[in-house]
């Protein structure tokens, strides 16, 4: 239980850890998730960043077209122009936080779901089960009345 709640507690602390987003490597998906960046601004981002080359400042940005002062203010805090993106989704929604081992049964989550059990089939010879129930009522209607 305790390694459930510090999982929880951590996955709630880096949901609202400052993170950034690096705008010369950065995919459209992950400038996407920026505020106010939805996915034509991301494209047009990234355009211009093939076509420009990667940008000198993150004031740079400014020159995408459709990126103008107001948006710049929303996601100048999660910009950067080096190191790694480290911002994948957005904070409004935290990651799940993973059960514990005792929590969960002993189960590799890289294995694949168990294949459905096959129908038994009767032995040889044997007879089904609704004409056995059949065969027991004639011979009680066939034995002799005491």
């Amino acid at each position: 239980m305790k390694r459930f709640l510090a999982a929880l507690a951590m996955s709630l602390i880096a949901s609202f850890a400052i993170a950034a987003v690096n705008i010369n490597s950065a995919t459209k998906e992950e400038l996407d998730v920026l505020p106010g960046i939805g996915p034509v601004k991301a494209q047009a981002i990234v355009d211009y960043r093939k076509a420009h080359g990667p940008f000198k400042s993150v004031e740079d940005l400014k020159k995408v077209n459709g990126i103008g002062d107001a948006t710049f203010d929303k996601i100048k805090g999660d910009l950067s122009v080096t190191g790694s993106t480290t911002r994948a989704a957005s904070p409004a929604t935290p990651a799940p936080a993973k059960p514990s081992a005792a929590a969960t049964p002993a189960m590799s989550a890289a294995s694949p779901a168990p294949a459905p059990a096959a129908k038994a089939e009767p032995p040889k010879g044997a007879m089904p089960a609704a004409d056995t129930k059949a065969k027991d009522a004639t011979a009680k209607e066939a034995a002799p009345k005491k």
